[in-house]
C-alpha cells in the first residue's frame, strides 16, 4: 500500500511538473528544416501544391478532402493518425513560396508553414519555416522536449525526397 502511494505521488509530481514547465514556454516558436530535393523547382511546387495526391507519398495523411477555395486560394482538410486538420493557403508564389495555415481553431495548436522554393546545383532546395502556436502547456512540453518542433517538417521532407527519388 505505501509503495502505491509512493508511485501515485510521483506520478502526480510528474504531471506537475510537466505542467509548471509548459506553461512557463512561450505559446509560440519557430523551426526551420531544409532538404535538397533531386527535382526542378516546378516539380517540388507541384508536389507540395497538389494536395489530393498527398496520402501517396506522405505516411501521416490517410486522405485530403477539398473544400471551397477561400479568397481564391485552396482550403482542404488531411485525415491522418492525428485526427482531421484543416489547412488554407494563404499566399501562393509560384514557384517560389507558398504560406499555408491551420485553419481549425478547435485544435490545440496552429500556425503557418512557410516553404521557400530555391534552386541548388543538384536539384531544388526547399526549405520549410514553421511558425507554430502550441495553446495547451501539456502539449507545449511535449512538442518542445519529446517531439520536438521541427519532427513533422523532417518527416514531410524525408517523404517528399523519397518521392521525388522514386519518380527518376
Amino acid at each position: 500500500m505505501k509503495l502505491l502511494l509512493v508511485a501515485s505521488g510521483l506520478l502526480v509530481a510528474l504531471v506537475l511538473l510537466v505542467l509548471v514547465v509548459g506553461w512557463m514556454l512561450p505559446v509560440q516558436h519557430r523551426a526551420v528544416r531544409s532538404a535538397t530535393l533531386p527535382a526542378t523547382a516546378e516539380q517540388v511546387w507541384s508536389l507540395i501544391t497538389d494536395v489530393d495526391a498527398f496520402p501517396s507519398w506522405r505516411s501521416d495523411v490517410k486522405s485530403v478532402t477539398r473544400l471551397p477555395d477561400r479568397g481564391g486560394q485552396m482550403v482542404w482538410v488531411e485525415e491522418g493518425s492525428n485526427g482531421r486538420m484543416t489547412l488554407a493557403v494563404e499566399r501562393s508564389e509560384a514557384p517560389r513560396q507558398l504560406v499555408s495555415r491551420i485553419a481549425d481553431p478547435d485544435l490545440p495548436f496552429g500556425g503557418t508553414w512557410t516553404y521557400v522554393i530555391a534552386p541548388a546545383s543538384n536539384g531544388t532546395t526547399l526549405s520549410i519555416t514553421e511558425d507554430g502556436e502550441v495553446y495547451n502547456p501539456i502539449f507545449r512540453f511535449m512538442s518542445r522536449f519529446v517531439f520536438g518542433h521541427d519532427a513533422t517538417m523532417a518527416a514531410y521532407l524525408s517523404a517528399a525526397q523519397k518521392k521525388l527519388n522514386a519518380a527518376k
